[in-house]
This record gives C-alpha cells, sequence and structure tokens, in this order.
C-alpha cells in the first residue's frame, strides 16, 4: 500500500488524525515540557524530552533535544546560541511554517518552496530597566514569506489568513498567556 503523501506529509494520517480528535476532542490536549540549566553569563541549555499528548506520555522521542542559548558579544555573550528573543523569532518561523504546508496539504496545494525572512523591533531601555514605558519584549515583529506553490496568489492568501488565525505561537505572541513563576 502506497502512502498519500504531499508535501511531505502523510495526507491519510492526517486527515485521519483531524477525525479523531472531533470524534474524541479529549485527546488534542496536549502538555510540552522544557527543562534549561545556566552554564556561565548569558549561555544556557535547554533540554526538551518527552511530553503529554494524545492521552498518554510520548516516548517517540530516542533523545532529547538541547538547544544552546547565549547572547551576542555586544550584549556580553559569547554566541553559543541564539539569544531567547531570536528563538522567539525561530518558534514563529517554525509554527507558520509547520501550519502552512499541513493545511496547504489538506487543501491539495502542492508547495514546492516556502521562505519566512522575520525581524523583531527591541529597545533595550525595558530589559535593563532603564524605562517603565518601554516594553522589555519586541514592539513589533515584521514577518515576510515567499513561496512558489500550485495555487493562485488568491488562494495562498487566504491559506495565509487561515495559518494566521489558527498558529499556536502567533497566539503566544499575540494574546496575553497565564504564566506562573515559582521559587522552588
Amino acid at each position: 500500500m502506497t502512502n498519500n503523501v504531499v508535501n511531505g506529509v502523510n495526507v491519510d494520517q492526517l486527515v485521519q488524525t483531524v477525525n479523531l480528535i472531533k470524534d474524541k476532542p479529549d485527546i488534542a490536549k496536549f502538555t510540552f515540557r522544557a527543562k534549561n540549566e545556566w552554564i556561565n553569563g548569558g549561555h544556557s541549555k535547554t533540554t526538551i524530552g518527552g511530553f503529554y499528548g494524545a492521552g498518554q506520555e510520548d516516548s517517540s522521542r530516542k533523545e532529547p533535544f538541547v538547544l544552546e542559548g547565549d547572547e551576542p558579544s555586544i550584549l556580553l555573550g559569547e554566541n553559543h546560541g541564539p539569544n531567547a528573543v531570536e528563538a522567539v523569532l525561530y518558534a514563529l518561523a517554525s509554527c507558520l511554517a509547520v501550519g502552512f504546508v499541513y493545511n496547504a496539504t489538506a487543501k491539495g496545494i502542492k508547495v514546492e518552496s516556502l521562505e519566512f525572512n522575520l525581524e523583531g523591533d527591541l529597545d533595550l531601555h525595558g530589559f535593563l530597566g532603564l524605562s517603565e514605558t518601554i516594553r522589555p519584549g519586541y514592539q513589533n515583529i515584521k514577518v515576510n514569506y515567499k513561496v512558489k506553490a500550485d495555487a493562485s496568489r488568491e488562494k495562498l492568501e487566504e491559506l495565509c489568513e487561515y495559518v494566521q488565525k489558527t498558529s499556536p505561537v502567533l497566539d503566544i505572541i499575540k494574546n496575553p498567556v497565564s504564566v506562573s513563576i515559582n521559587l522552588q
């Protein structure tokens, strides 16, 4: 039996997953985890391994992912990895890309190439505590994308609009999220 694969996505499995979630809404609840350890200066590492999803603990990952974080030298770091706000751009780009490709696949659109270019503007006055009025995070993020696919520009723009409505990371960035921080 040959799998129905479009854009590297198994279409049959995608449809089965969506239908299963429609039938059993509780399996749509996931809990992702990350553990961060400081190394030195601005350098830390984050380990991402198991997670809870589809009603059970997932153990499909043979090894955890380890992501290095640091600051550029101009911000007193040693460039062991991207800084946290750069990682936010990575997370947004990755989320938009998977959303675009999965939804294109569901609509029967074959994507030949897809590229996102992101820029985030940040003013250090907030981060450094030098201003009460300037937020410490991004003031704005610009996303430009290029796509080559077998669909009209209008269809691709509609797809991009839909992806923006359903992107978890874009939602996290645009809307407040309850965060609790506790010293153990």
